[in-house]
């Protein structure tokens, strides 16, 4: 077993604590993410072998520096290049977050949420499946019933390798979950019209033709409406999805009663807001919509603002 150490330099300001925390708050405990003692740790499917990435900070965050830990076996340069990569990209390291803060501190409550959140990177998922069954999954229950159906989802289906004396899992691959049945993931907690929209979601990740693995090509309003043409995927599930798999910074998930909750404290005295509001309100941000949505939904987590 190898067990390697190379460097991240992510552009700055990046707090590893406020990102990774972000990240694991949503899902840490659920099989693939965890952040403990100030290790972020992720089992990588790198498709021929299974890596465990242990992520560190070793700088500051108007200077930051991450140690990046690999184990696995037969560890090739290449695959530490794609390590390196994978990380990167979840931990959205490469992101200039100086165009959003510039535009967030002409905005009074925004801009406590900048220096409240101050490097505060937005995530990503590892695939497009990931983010999507993820959104179906958590759509209208409970945090903690989702991260159960999660886990068991995860813990059945995921690839595994054990570190150290501990199990570590990775996110199903389509065609583990498309080898199921609607019925099999019914068993699982999920309602039987869940089972079905993930089932069918294995199904559209493994289509070509589809092409969920090619997103990035398209435009935002493309791959909205190649998406919502998928059964189970909303407006919602897909805004999402532009943010936590493609990367884009403009996305702005309407519908989200959280969203609605935290702008109607922060920006209109607590009185009720519309969707409608909620864009109008957010249009100041744009094209950076994306960091806004995730500034507010860490005030709302954290009670800032």
């Amino acid at each position: 077993m190898d067990r390697l150490t190379t460097a991240i330099t992510p552009v700055a300001p990046f707090d590893f604590e406020l990102t990774a925390g972000y990240h694991t708050y949503f899902q840490s405990r659920y099989g693939t993410d965890t952040m403990e003692d100030g290790v972020y740790r992720r089992l990588l499917d790198l498709g021929d072998k299974l890596v465990l990435a242990s992520v560190r900070s070793a700088g500051t965050v108007d200077a930051p520096e991450l140690e990046l830990e690999l184990q696995g076996s037969e560890l090739s340069t290449a695959d530490v290049g794609l390590a390196k990569e994978r990380v990167s990209w979840l931990l959205g390291v490469d992101q200039d977050l100086a165009p959003f803060y510039e535009l967030g501190r002409a905005d009074q409550a925004m801009a406590e949420l900048v220096e409240r959140f101050y490097g505060l990177h937005l995530p990503h998922t590892a695939t497009a499946f990931e983010a999507l069954v993820l959104a179906v999954l958590g759509q209208q229950i409970s945090t903690s019933v989702a991260r159960i159906i999660r886990t068991l989802l995860i813990e059945t289906f995921g690839p595994n390798a054990e570190f150290d004396g501990e199990t570590y899992y990775a996110f199903p691959r389509p065609e583990s979950i498309w080898a199921s049945s609607p019925a099999e993931l019914h068993t699982m907690k999920l309602t039987q019209r869940k089972s079905e929209y993930v089932h069918g979601l294995a199904g559209s990740a493994l289509d070509a033709a589809v092409g969920l693995d090619r997103l990035g090509e398209l435009t935002d309003a493309e791959i909205v409406a190649k998406l919502t043409a998928l059964r189970g995927v909303g407006l919602w599930t897909a805004q999402w999805t532009l943010i936590r798999a493609v990367g884009r910074f403009d996305a702005l998930p309407l519908g989200d009663l959280a969203l609605r909750r935290v702008v109607s404290r922060l920006f209109t005295d607590g009185a009720e807001v519309t969707d409608s509001d909620v864009e109008d309100i957010a249009q100041r941000w744009s094209p950076y919509r994306t960091f806004a949505t995730v500034y507010l939904f860490s005030a709302l987590r954290t009670g800032a603002g």
